[in-house]
């Protein structure tokens, strides 16, 4: 029985140490088995491709981010300006102005079109005035007769001064025949009361003169009324600037202050900022100014200020303020000269986003890229 035991043990151990030496030589190729005999998962490599597109997609987000970086530096980078230079963000602006009709009417002409410059004075529509003609030809009808009777007024009167002298003459005559006895009273109360219808009719000829110089008065005025009514029939630009809109057509009918077209003022070029108030209140009107274009970034354009808001107002939605702090803003008119506004009109546009620098100290000098011409 006991040599049985032994050869059992020495199988035993046999097999175990032919599966160690197995395990040591091609653990590899054999499966893992656990002691809960369920298999072990083993971890794969991760793909070369995988690798590659997760560095392309981290690449691309770090040259976004610093492309945004640089626009928003470009655009927002105050800490390069000296102490003493405030800016702001806004829009240019031209002052709008309205070409409308003074009576209602017939549009029967049409002079200019939507982006044509034009200067003052120049007829830009023609509203039908035919039936003021027609008023403005009685009325110089009414003119010459008006003349007419001045004429004859003025005839009846010399008549009247004529007869009247030859009254007071008889009278004379008759009153020195009276003295001498040579003439009857009755004679002389007659050659008196002639006189006296002789003033009286001179008096009337008179006011009828002064009466028709009147009438012809009227009537001048009604000419010259019936010419500036059909003069403002004619629709003028009142000054320089160019056509932003049309808002009628031909054969149109307007009541009065009806619009036709719209116009910007290129003599009144301006970009309103918000500041806030400790910046606002070391900036006075006549301020120096420089106005920086997105659509010309490199161009800066000198500007004065014009205007300082008397009361202050909460942050508008369209400002980008630097901290919560900037509750309070005051509004800033920053103003381009009339004369460099007119040299280059044909590039003012209304609504162009940029920046305006306002230089608060005067010795503070203009950095390079805001020193523009004088």
């Amino acid at each position: 029985m006991q040599p049985l035991m032994d050869d059992i043990d020495k199988k035993k151990s046999t097999n175990t140490r032919t599966g160690e030496a197995a395990g040591t030589t091609d653990e590899k190729a054999r499966p893992v088995v656990a002691t809960s005999n369920l298999p072990v998962t083993v971890p794969l490599k991760p793909a070369r491709n995988s690798r590659r597109l997760r560095f392309s997609v981290g690449l691309l987000a770090v040259l976004l981010a610093a492309g945004g970086g640089g626009v928003y530096w470009w655009k927002h980078s105050q800490s390069q300006l000296p102490p003493g230079i405030s800016f702001g963000n806004g829009r240019l602006e031209a002052d709008e102005i309205d070409i409308s009709t003074k009576f209602p009417g017939r549009i029967a002409e049409l002079r200019a079109d939507i982006g044509d410059m034009v200067t003052a004075g120049q007829v830009v529509a023609r509203m039908d005035s035919r039936d003021l003609q027609e008023s403005l030809k009685k009325s110089q009808a009414q003119v010459e007769q008006a003349r007419q009777t001045i004429a004859e007024a003025t005839a009846n009167l010399e008549q009247q001064r004529t007869q009247r002298t030859l009254a007071a003459q008889e009278l004379e005559r008759t009153e020195g025949l009276l003295k001498n006895g040579w003439a009857t009273k009755e004679l002389f109360d007659q050659r008196k009361q002639a006189l006296d219808g002789a003033n009286a009719a001179l008096n009337a000829a008179t006011n009828r003169v002064a009466q028709a110089e009147r009438l012809l008065e009227a009537n001048q005025h009604d000419v010259g009324l019936y010419t500036v009514n059909i003069n403002d029939n004619d629709l003028v630009a009142p000054l320089d600037g160019r056509i932003q809109y049309r808002l009628a057509n031909i054969g149109e009918v307007l009541p009065a202050g009806g619009k036709v077209f719209t116009m910007l003022n290129i003599s009144y070029v301006y970009m309103d900022i918000y500041l806030p108030t400790l910046e606002s209140g070391k900036i006075k009107v006549g301020t120096d100014a420089r106005i920086l274009l997105d659509a010309y970034p490199n161009i800066p354009i000198p500007a004065k200020v014009s205007f300082i808001a008397s009361q202050a107002q909460f942050t508008p939605k369209t400002v980008e303020t630097q901290s919560e702090r900037d509750k309070l803003m005051f509004r800033i008119r920053v103003r381009i000269d009339p004369e460099r506004s007119r040299v280059h009109a044909e590039s003012v546009r209304s609504g162009l986003p940029g920046v305006a620098y306002l230089r608060a100290d005067p010795d503070v000098a203009w950095p390079e890229n805001l020193k523009g011409s004088p």
